[in-house]
């Protein structure tokens, strides 16, 4: 996938948030099908947003970068509250910039860890593109109290890199992967219980 697929991606899951002002909507309420809230989820995003984009500045194929919060956990991320949705969402799409650009210079050759598999910047990329979708999936059903919808150009992209075999005959992109996600059933199909992605290369 390409930087322009991150930026999308952020774009769109930002202008999302700031049509749904904290004045209007709970963000402290559980994201949909997780025990994080919905700002909490918002945050994690962020996170991976910087660590793949870290990741791939690194060239790191050892494990992951020995980054930790003040607390000692391994999310970094945390926005101010007191600067509230706008806030967050100025944010997500500099988080996403970070790993565009990231992708965007390194050599399409170069190669960096990831637990699901070894990936190149295209796959950092189709990561994040995921983690977006999935978890904007997550905060948007919740704050709504309806099924989001998620861009379709972009969920076939994530299926076609992360998830290759994917029964493409039984629903539309959005569908699909969030019955790979563990998110829905689909088709007759019972939601998944476990799930991963394949970064390796191919």
């Amino acid at each position: 996938m390409t930087p322009d697929d991150v930026r999308q991606a952020t774009q769109w899951l930002a202008n999302e948030l700031r049509a749904r002002p904290e004045a209007r909507y709970d963000y402290d309420r559980p994201a949909r099908g997780l025990t994080w809230s919905v700002w909490r989820t918002l945050e994690h995003v962020l996170d991976d947003l910087l660590v793949y984009a870290l990741q791939v500045a690194g060239r790191v194929r050892e494990g992951y970068l020995p980054l930790v919060a003040a607390n000692g956990s391994g999310d970094v991320v945390r926005c101010d509250r007191s600067a509230g949705v706008r806030g967050l969402a100025a944010t997500m799409e500099a988080c996403g910039e970070l790993l565009a650009a990231q992708v965007q210079i390194q050599p399409a050759a170069e190669r960096a860890y990831h637990p699901y598999g070894e990936s190149d910047p295209a796959g950092f990329a189709a990561m994040g593109v995921c983690e977006v979708l999935v978890h904007g999936w997550d905060v948007l059903t919740a704050l709504d109290d309806a099924v989001a919808t998620l861009p379709e150009d972009l969920c076939a992209k994530v299926l076609d890199r992360l998830f290759p075999g994917s029964p493409h005959d039984l629903g539309s992109p959005q569908d699909v992967l969030l019955w790979q996600t563990g998110r829905e059933e689909l088709a007759g199909r019972a939601r998944r219980t476990t799930w991963r992605w394949d970064a390796s290369v191919r």
